[in-house]
């Protein structure tokens, strides 16, 4: 089954005591047992849902894990409660070896929250196999990988980071919230744990917040669906819903998402105001040959910086009008940021703080003519 047909039937088989080709909003907490112990799979909604059992095995499918293998999808109530599940994976004194270029986010629960501790962390740059190999420890037992990264777009090696992290006992985990699997499924490519969050192109309206683990190995599944259910960091039934919905779109979302930012990144490319731009798509970007064979397209996001520096990043994007200035992305509508700013606050001062003249844009589904002509009229 292709994935476009998977999106919309994988978990979501036409409820049994109605017919209802929409999976149902399961809105209860608990549910009737026939004895003590004995019931039809489900107890207690922090535990399993029914919405959320069809949102995790849709997650699975989609990356390439089929039902009954052993493996799947958890489901979490935000992309950062995803990541702090893969933090329970952690023992004392453990290390966890970061990109130079993470989400804020991440950077802040790994060095702030776990590093205050005693956990490990440093940063190494994943874009160089050499760099990351020299900076695991004895102690390293997670590899943590954004591709593409956020801000600043980069694309890395998936096949020989996982090598390095396997050869050293540690798992790898890939952030694919930027790609989807639509894009690029990192476990073809050896990664353990695959990541999302689901607040952002899955999702993809704007209107909720979520995220996700997903992994083929049985007993890694069991242990985060162990965690799921002992630390509680769950969706309601509602967000889970929201997420079908939108996955059943993403195929045909992305295809916009992707032509509207390859051109607007060769817009950019071209205009003598702006000074940088950072696109996989573009042949001059560094991992442009990578991010093909890796990739099957390359994404809605675009980072650039304007002639200009930091004023001038500040002005344009208070001047768009069709581009939101709001933090996350992924949705059906465009949104500007200043990531030093906004969503990269927290790493301003470290190994792995932005440029303060960057802007990054969510391209959405908009008219690419309207985009183009909205950042036209900001840039002056």
């Amino acid at each position: 089954m292709r994935f476009e047909t998977k999106a919309i039937h994988r978990g979501q088989d036409p409820e049994p005591a109605t017919g209802a080709v929409v999976v149902p909003i399961y809105a209860t907490s608990t549910y009737a047992q026939s004895a003590p112990g004995k019931h039809a799979g489900y107890e207690y909604s922090r535990t399993d849902n029914p919405t959320r059992t069809a949102l995790q095995t849709a997650l699975g499918e989609l990356e390439g894990v089929g039902e009954g293998s052993g493996g799947g999808g958890v489901a979490t109530a935000s992309g950062m409660a995803a990541v702090a599940l893969c933090g329970y994976l952690l023992g004392a004194g453990d290390h966890v070896l970061l990109p130079d270029d993470a989400y804020g986010g991440t950077f802040r629960f790994f060095a702030r929250v776990l590093g205050e501790q005693g956990f490990e962390w440093s940063v190494a740059r994943p874009t160089e196999p050499d760099s990351v190999a020299a900076a695991i420890r004895p102690t390293t037992r997670l590899v943590w990988l954004e591709t593409p990264s956020n801000p600043l777009l980069r694309v890395a090696d998936i096949t020989r980071l996982a090598a390095i992290a396997h050869d050293a006992g540690a798992l790898l985990v890939v952030d694919n919230t930027f790609a989807t699997p639509y894009l690029q499924r990192p476990l073809e490519f050896g990664a353990d744990i695959v990541l999302h969050s689901t607040t952002k192109y899955l999702g993809g309206h704007s209107d909720v917040v979520g995220g996700a683990l997903v992994t083929a190995d049985r007993e890694l599944h069991e242990r985060l669906r162990f965690l799921q259910n002992a630390a509680g960091p769950v969706p309601g039934p509602f967000d889970a819903w929201l997420v079908l919905r939108g996955i059943k779109t993403l195929a045909v979302r992305m295809e916009r998402h992707c032509a509207n930012a390859a051109a607007i990144a060769e817009y950019l490319l071209a205009d003598d105001r702006v000074a940088e731009v950072m696109y996989p798509g573009l042949a001059s970007h560094p991992d442009h040959v990578l991010a093909g064979r890796q990739m099957d397209a390359f994404g809605g996001m675009v980072s650039f910086r304007p002639r200009g520096g930091r004023a001038a990043a500040h002005r344009l994007a208070e001047q768009t009008e069709v581009f939101f200035l709001a933090e996350s992305l992924g949705g059906v509508e465009s949104l500007i940021e200043i990531p030093a700013a906004m969503t990269h606050q927290s790493v301003v001062g470290t190994p792995l703080e932005v440029p303060d003249d960057l802007v990054r844009l969510s391209v959405g589904i908009e008219h690419v003519d309207d985009l183009i002509e909205d950042l036209d009229r900001a840039l002056g």
